[in-house]
């Protein structure tokens, strides 16, 4: 008995060079959005804007602006905790984007490693 290969599946060396084409193509678009990404800075507050942190795109703090009035000797813990909250929500915006803007490149697919 022989087997059968549909008529559409295969294409040889021609259809494997225009998959690489495609993964070098898709590969140099990563590269550039990883600049892009790496180049921003993302800017988030807690405390009503009590807090206010700046972070890259490499997720480095670039700035930290605090408000006079939060700023208690009596209460330290509470704005440690909004510091926190403000770097997790800017660390949380860099991940954001660059998970929605990677699946435009990507159609969706997970490339684990890239990011």
């Amino acid at each position: 008995m022989k087997a059968r290969i549909p008529k559409n599946i295969g294409g040889g060396a021609q259809n494997m060079n225009q998959m690489i084409k495609q993964a070098q193509k898709m590969q140099d678009e990563i590269t550039v959005l990883q600049e892009d990404i790496e180049a921003r800075d993302f800017t988030a507050t807690a405390g009503g804007g009590a807090v206010e942190v700046t972070l890259t795109g490499k997720k480095t703090i670039k700035s930290l602006t605090l408000k006079p009035e939060v700023v208690d000797p009596e209460d330290i813990e509470m704005l440690q905790d909004l510091i926190i909250s403000a770097i997790n929500e800017a660390v949380n915006n860099i991940e954001t984007t660059t998970e929605g803007e990677m699946s435009k490149i990507t159609g969706g697919v997970s490339l684990p490693g890239l990011f």
